[in-house]
């Protein structure tokens, strides 16, 4: 796929729907949504309505059959017309939850759970993080054991996007073992809600991503029936990976997507803020950073894209470890600078580059931290010891 194919009147269309639902839905309404810290549910039905949740997905789990091209296109669209980060945190969890149960082809689960997630319908979250287990999903200290027809979960899940309002939990546990923590073999089970011993116990407050809500979980004999089980036994890690290279991509996109919005608020910035007699855009040495933001953002798009569309026909592993952390290093830089270039307004609540400075922290966090990635790719490649 050539690069111009980016600029398709099909992905023109969805950038267009993408960008017009933001006005009347979004954006009147983000700031209460960030105070509040969620989104209303009836959010969901509107995006499905507009054809955005499903459209990454295969046409027989009830989407609209695109790829990953179209899941950045949407990225990039929000992020360009000013959406707050978490909205797409919040509003498409089911593009992190979903594929996990779509994988294995399992056309009573697809039915029961995907078909009414997509059209925001359920609202689905991916819980793997735990308290005392990191990023470590090999070593989870939850522990699982077989009792008749259920699996009995106790443990607990932190971090996870969506936590407190969803209607389904894909749900890393340990399968090997029995009740030792630190089980090698890693399954998925769909915990719903209301199911006993399972609750939120905690709503996270965060830095940034304010109107993504983020739960703590518990689990105290949580009783699972082994129809929820996502696959077959063990297979977690893969499914999870699989799950994770086009979160990765859509993190990258979301990371230089803001980086080209702070862009533009920053050299508009420089424009409009006269000091000494003269716009600030007149010092060479005012010009010289956002000029280099546009430099950093642009190969950052650039290396991005060229992932997604090789992705379609290979495992590329590394690659899309170097986009995210690519990404994410632009993207923080250039949140850093165009702080510095508002200076003292740039420090205020007000500021619209205040609030993309403290969501871009997670960046390099959430989906594999930076460090994590490295060695991630640095295996792929055959680098490691």
């Amino acid at each position: 796929m050539s690069h111009q194919d980016w600029g398709a009147p099909e992905l023109r269309a969805l950038r267009d729907t993408t960008t017009e639902f933001m006005a009347p839905d979004v954006l009147s309404y983000q700031d209460q949504w960030e105070r509040e810290c969620a989104l209303p549910r009836a959010l969901s039905c509107t995006t499905s309505e507009l054809g955005l949740l499903g459209v990454a997905f295969p046409e027989s789990a009830g989407g609209a059959g695109g790829f990953v091209r179209q899941r950045v296109t949407i990225v990039e669209a929000l992020h360009e017309a000013r959406a707050a980060t978490g909205i797409q945190a919040s509003l498409f969890t089911s593009g992190i939850s979903c594929p996990q149960i779509v994988a294995p082809g399992d056309r009573a689960q697809i039915d029961r759970w995907v078909l009414p997630a997509l059209p925001g319908e359920l609202i689905g979250s991916l819980a793997v993080t735990e308290p005392g287990g990191a990023s470590d999903v090999g070593g989870l200290p939850t522990t699982t054991r077989r009792e008749g027809g259920d699996y009995v979960v106790n443990g607990a899940k932190r971090f996870i996007t969506s936590g407190t309002r969803a209607d389904l939990v894909v749900t890393a546990v340990p399968t090997v073992g029995g009740d030792q923590p630190g089980a090698r073999g890693i399954s998925l089970l769909v915990v719903e809600r209301g199911m006993p011993g399972s609750e939120v116990s905690r709503k996270l407050e965060k830095m940034g991503w304010r109107c993504s809500d983020t739960a703590e979980l518990t689990f105290q004999s949580a009783r699972v029936p082994s129809s929820n089980l996502v696959g077959e036994e063990n297979p977690g890690v893969a499914l999870i990976g699989g799950g994770l290279l086009s979160e990765r991509i859509a993190m990258a996109a979301q990371a230089y997507s803001q980086g080209q919005r702070r862009l533009l608020l920053a050299a508009q910035w420089c424009r409009d803020r006269t000091t000494f007699g003269a716009p600030l855009i007149c010092r060479p040495s005012v010009q010289d950073t956002p000029t280099e933001m546009a430099r950093r953002v642009d190969v950052a798009r650039t290396y991005t894209r060229s992932v997604a569309d090789r992705s379609l026909e290979a495992d590329l592993v590394a690659e899309v470890c170097f986009a995210k952390n690519t990404a994410t290093g632009t993207g923080q830089w250039v949140a850093h600078q165009a702080v510095r270039l508002f200076g003292g307004m740039g420090y205020k609540a007000e500021s619209k580059v205040e609030r993309q400075y403290r969501d871009m922290r997670i960046m390099g966090i959430g989906g594999g931290t930076v460090e994590i990635l490295r060695q991630l790719a640095a295996r792929s490649l055959g680098l490691t010891s």
